[in-house]
């Protein structure tokens, strides 16, 4: 057995790699695991449970600390082997050959992990908007990000899309946010009433605030409808948004209703200012029709007046 803990695999440098210190570098790094994961469940779900930081600062202060473990289990795992600083110079100089060639992404999205936790741009539990789909934020792993929306879909984001592109982070620093629900209503409507009638439908849902009160904007005239927007606010609904939205038109539907006041449907009218060159026909029932046109489906009976 000692022949063959001491048997040399390979050299590192002037460096003999034997059984035993492979043996030695892997407990080390299974150690390594063992204790990032423990330190971070005891500093980030206990130790900084008691204090006022937020579950997102909470996780990205244990994720820094499990990094400072790997590294330094990772340079006691090499000192095992026989590697040291020097060792370490002409192999950093081969992996960087090899970052440049085949590692680069994977790099860049782990530089661009430290900075999302350090920078805290975005944290565990923020509600935010990427590429056009809204989810909450689960997870920030070493290469990329684990987002869930509200179908239990999960969406596995490269961190680097954090630091160049553009994101929507809803609950940045407060969770309070005002929703804007547009309404149109027929022309001949009272806009004073009109509003009353939005600020009784937003009062009526659960999730709006009352400080600040809900407010009703008068956008302007459309071509058939007096166009007014509904502004309310709300620290609730955040991760529910269509629901919150759904509730306040069922709501603004109501109270439109009691006091009849119509949401009018696009409509156009046709006036026909010279029929001359238009000739008109009737078929065996009476009805008018226009050269190249069916005539009408009997409808079993019933009158001229109803079918048309």
């Amino acid at each position: 057995m000692g022949d063959f803990l001491s048997f040399t695999l390979f050299k590192v440098g002037e460096n003999s790699v034997t059984v035993s210190s492979v043996l030695v570098f892997f407990a080390i790094l299974a150690v390594t695991w063992i204790a990032a994961r423990v330190a971070r469940k005891i500093i980030a779900e206990r130790l900084l449970a008691r204090t006022n930081l937020a579950i997102g600062a909470r996780y990205s202060v244990g994720r820094v600390l499990g990094y400072l473990l790997w590294f330094a289990g990772g340079m006691l795992a090499l000192n095992a082997l026989g590697i040291n600083a020097s060792s370490l110079a002409a192999f950093g100089a081969a992996l960087g050959v090899g970052l440049g060639f085949g590692l680069q992404d994977i790099v860049k999205n782990f530089f661009a992990g430290i900075i999302v936790l350090l920078e805290r741009p975005v944290m565990v539990g923020d509600r935010i908007e990427i590429d056009k789909v809204n989810g909450d934020v689960v997870e920030i792993r070493t290469r990329s990000t684990v987002i869930r929306t509200n179908d239990e879909v999960f969406l596995i984001v490269p961190n680097s899309k954090f630091i160049t592109d553009t994101v929507t982070n809803w609950s940045f620093r407060s969770n309070r946010i005002r929703f804007r629900v547009p309404v149109g209503v027929a022309s001949d409507s009272d806009p004073r009433e009109v509003e009353g009638a939005l600020v009784a439908a937003a009062a009526r849902c659960d999730g709006v605030m009352l400080e600040p009160a809900p407010s009703v904007y008068f956008r302007g005239f459309g071509e058939s409808t007096l166009d007014f927007e509904l502004l309310c606010w709300t620290s609730q609904m955040l991760h529910k948004r269509p629901a919150f939205v759904s509730e306040l038109n069922f709501a603004i539907w109501e109270e439109l209703s009691k006091r009849r006041i119509q949401i009018p449907n696009p409509q156009r009218d046709l006036h026909i200012r010279s029929a001359e060159g238009l000739s008109f026909l009737k078929d065996s029932r009476g009805e008018i029709t226009a050269p190249g046109m069916e005539p009408a489906p009997f409808s079993g009976g019933r009158s001229t007046d109803e079918q048309r």
